[in-house]
């Protein structure tokens, strides 16, 4: 990087602790963490979406495409699931969660069940959260460690200061509007690599030349369990299901956008935005690794600095598996890329961690002060709501910090590892609010029982957990089943502790607003997106002769 490139970078940063300073006032829980409820659909869509195809996306998805030893176009199976989901969620989930005027989405957990289980989903949603995002913000160390030459603990603390700093300051507003502009330059800095890669791949025999041919592969119908069955199409739908509409539907990161909304008809549209939108970002992300990757093949100096940058900044890593698949962009960016260009995708890289990092601690400090210190019948008053809820920011962008250093020995693929994470978690946190809406029978003894116990199951099997704390059961499932067996266990667990504890009383739900009314069915929305599913299916069907 040269003076050109610092200061595109120097210039971005100062932007954005600008805008945190432009969006400071807040006066209270309405304003800090719901953005004042008046967000329009297009930040919050390009503020969903940059949440979760950030970090994770930008640096790892591609390596995984194209070096990842059995990867490939098979990652775009992800999105296979994504637009059932979405319309999950806008039939089931926002109209009662939207009703009901909450902050933290767990309160209305309390008002159906109890106070202990609005404590154990946040005690979970903020363990798994803290834990993934530590992983994004390792993510994005490790990168600027390796372009920059700066030691790894420093480029932790240069993106996490940045980001807290202007979380504080601007709460949710600052959060989405960051965010989409964030997504924005992430989505500009996607293209000029795979521009650049192209016309690089050509000089050196084109894609034809540069790749394996397995890695064209996306639908393959292995059910997902024993050793090396992973990423059928059976398990990706059922799994993925379950996984996005917990995700988006129940995970406080993105509820508070969809509460951030003017409207449930604002929210409709965003999910729509989101479900037809994230197919083809992901794809350009999945063309970009393969159009790299087959020239990592085909450029003998290319692969060397990639190994030459691994063997010098992860040793053992090197030792181990050889190079390291989630250094291919960053190399990429530093020896193609022309000066200025540089810097944008550097810019690019701080983006994909802000956006990521800036909306978990706005959503964990939400849950904190929420669901710890604004409880029961006497309330903060405003002064003091805001004095804890910005103290929350700053300890939880120190957790996120502390947690990034936990993953640095793995061998996992970044991006699996937050998937796994997650994964544990997303089946009985889904049950949680389903039972919520809807059961008569659960009582919160049943409800807690179920959270737990199904989370425990998860956790024990696990691989990528197993291979965390270096335990081997022998038992190889692929981690995206958990997302369903954690709802199947949860109910199972649920419904059998509240049939034995029948004397506990089962609070009333006839008291909220959860009755789906006739004009929740969105025909035409449903329509679209079940239209969609069908022809992203055709689709990766036909990548391998459509890319060949």
């Amino acid at each position: 990087m040269n003076w050109l490139d610092y200061s595109i970078v120097i210039f971005y940063i100062i932007f954005f602790l600008g805008m945190g300073f432009f969006f400071k006032d807040n006066k209270d829980s309405k304003d800090y963490f719901l953005g004042g409820k008046s967000m329009g659909w297009f930040p919050l869509s390009l503020s969903t979406m940059a949440t979760q195809l950030s970090a994770i996306s930008f640096i790892s998805a591609p390596a995984f495409v194209g070096l990842k030893l059995g990867g490939g176009m098979k990652w775009l199976t992800f999105e296979f699931a994504v637009p059932l989901a979405m319309i999950f969620i806008m039939v089931v989930i926002i109209p009662p969660l939207f009703r009901s005027g909450v902050v933290s989405i767990y309160e209305f957990v309390e008002k159906r069940f109890s106070p202990s289980t609005r404590l154990v989903l946040s005690i979970v949603f903020q363990i798994s959260r803290a834990l993934a995002t530590g992983v994004m913000v390792y993510t994005i160390a490790i990168i600027l460690q390796a372009v920059l030459d700066i030691d790894f603990g420093y480029t932790i603390l240069i993106i996490s200061i940045i980001t807290i700093v202007y979380s504080w300051q601007g709460g949710m507003k600052a959060v989405v509007w960051g965010d989409a502009i964030q997504m924005i330059i992430l989505f500009a800095g996607l293209l000029i690599c795979l521009y650049f890669g192209w016309n690089l791949l050509q000089d050196h025999g084109g894609l034809s030349q540069g790749f394996d041919p397995e890695r064209l592969k996306v639908i393959d119908f292995n059910l997902g369990i024993g050793e090396g069955n992973e990423y059928g199409i059976l398990p990706m739908i059922i799994g993925g299901f379950f996984l996005y509409a917990s995700y988006y539907g129940c995970d406080q990161t993105q509820a508070q956008r969809l509460l951030s909304a003017k409207s449930e008809k604002t929210i409709r549209q965003l999910l729509l935005a989101n479900g037809l939108l994230r197919f083809p970002v992901v794809l350009i992300y999945c063309a970009m690794g393969l159009v790299i990757g087959g020239l990592v093949t085909l450029a003998p100096d290319f692969l060397q600095e990639i190994t030459d940058t691994t063997q010098k900044y992860f040793p053992e890593e090197f030792a181990k598996n050889g190079i390291k698949p989630d250094l291919m962009l960053p190399v990429f960016i530093m020896k193609y890329l022309p000066h200025g260009l540089i810097g944008i995708l550097m810019v690019g890289i701080l983006s994909a961690a802000m956006s990521s990092l800036s909306s978990t601690v706005n959503s964990l400090s939400a849950v904190t002060v929420e669901d710890f210190f604004n409880r029961g019948k006497v309330k903060l008053t405003d002064k003091k709501y805001m004095f804890i809820s910005k103290g929350s920011v700053v300890f939880w962008g120190i957790v996120c910090i502390a947690s990034a250093f936990l993953f640095g020995g793995s061998k996992s693929a970044v991006i699996e590892i937050i998937n796994a994470i997650g994964s544990v978690f997303y089946g009985p946190v889904l049950v949680t609010f389903i039972l919520a809406f809807f059961s008569k029978k659960v009582n919160h003894i049943g409800m807690n029982a179920g959270i737990i116990i199904a989370v425990l199951i998860n956790l024990t099997f696990s691989k990528t957990i197993q291979e965390l704390f270096h335990v081997d059961l022998g038992i190889h499932i692929f981690w995206i089943w958990l997302n369903f067996t954690g709802v199947i266990i949860s109910l199972v667990v649920a419904y059998v502790v509240s049939a034995f504890t029948r004397n506990v009383k089962v609070k009333s739900i006839s008291n909220f607003n959860v009755a789906i009314k006739k004009e929740d069915f969105m025909i035409k929305e449903v329509y679209i997106l079940v239209t969609f599913f069908i022809a992203i299916l055709v689709f990766s069907y036909f990548v391998p002769v459509i890319f060949g």
